[in-house]
């Protein structure tokens, strides 16, 4: 008789939940915990798959009647970025990155705070506290850091103007979640973000930077796409786009 060895990994389905991205449509989501030692491995395989990781869980969309988020990777050793891209880098070159620990402070909350209220005041986390945004950035059993993004204006610190919640994964860096200055909207800071991880992985010979979920219709999610050459996860496995 066989036996499941006692430490296997169990997942769980949510109940069906109106989709946030595609009007009309319902979500549903597998689940697992990512906690204990054996969680970078478990959170390099189940990235790799396809899963997104949120604090101590690791989630991926499972819709009976909907397979429209595909996860994406960009091959960063062969990306090269375009005239735009080399704009938006034109436009930002006094704005520096810093990779620092992944603690909540209150600077970091405020922006964060400031980034909901303008641009997701109807989303599922216009309504976090202190203490859930503080779980969202440390409760964690990976290798998590932030990436703080700073604007030279002459004093001490910089003015903090974006920053991006960074897992540190066997095969890239998988960004968590973004957040930036809305009063920066027309210096396409999440654009800048992305490509600065992707210019870590190439200095880390690093082959992947993990986007999340692409969704083909949804305006939220087209912006990825852009980020060339890419790998999209369909059935049979990552396939290469451009």
């Amino acid at each position: 008789m066989s036996r499941e060895p006692r430490d296997a990994q169990q997942f769980y389905l949510t109940s069906r939940s109106a989709c946030p991205y595609l009007p009309g449509r319902e979500e549903r989501k597998v689940f697992t915990h990512l906690i204990g030692r054996r969680a970078p491995v478990i959170n390099d395989t189940l990235t790799q798959s396809g899963f997104r990781r949120s604090q101590t869980i690791a989630y991926r969309p499972a819709c009976e009647a909907c397979q429209a988020c595909v996860s994406v990777r960009v091959k960063a050793a062969e990306f090269h970025p375009s005239r735009g891209f080399r704009r938006v880098l034109s436009q930002n070159a006094e704005i520096t990155a810093l990779e620092v620990a992944n603690r909540a402070t209150p600077e970091l909350y405020a922006l964060f705070r400031a980034y909901l209220d303008s641009r997701h005041a109807d989303g599922g986390m216009a309504d976090m506290s202190a203490l859930d945004f503080s779980m969202m950035i440390e409760d964690s059993h990976v290798q998590t850091s932030v990436t703080q993004y700073r604007l030279d204006d002459g004093s001490a610190r910089g003015q903090l103007v974006a920053a991006c919640l960074t897992d540190h994964l066997a095969d890239g860096l998988s960004m968590v979640y973004s957040f930036y200055n809305p009063e920066f909207t027309g210096r396409s800071l999440g654009t800048l973000m992305i490509l600065d991880h992707i210019f870590t992985a190439q200095r880390r010979n690093l082959p992947h930077v993990y986007l999340g979920y692409w969704i083909e219709g949804s305006r939220k999610m087209a912006y990825k796409a852009r980020f060339l050459p890419q790998e999209r996860l369909g059935l049979d496995g990552w396939r290469r786009v451009a």
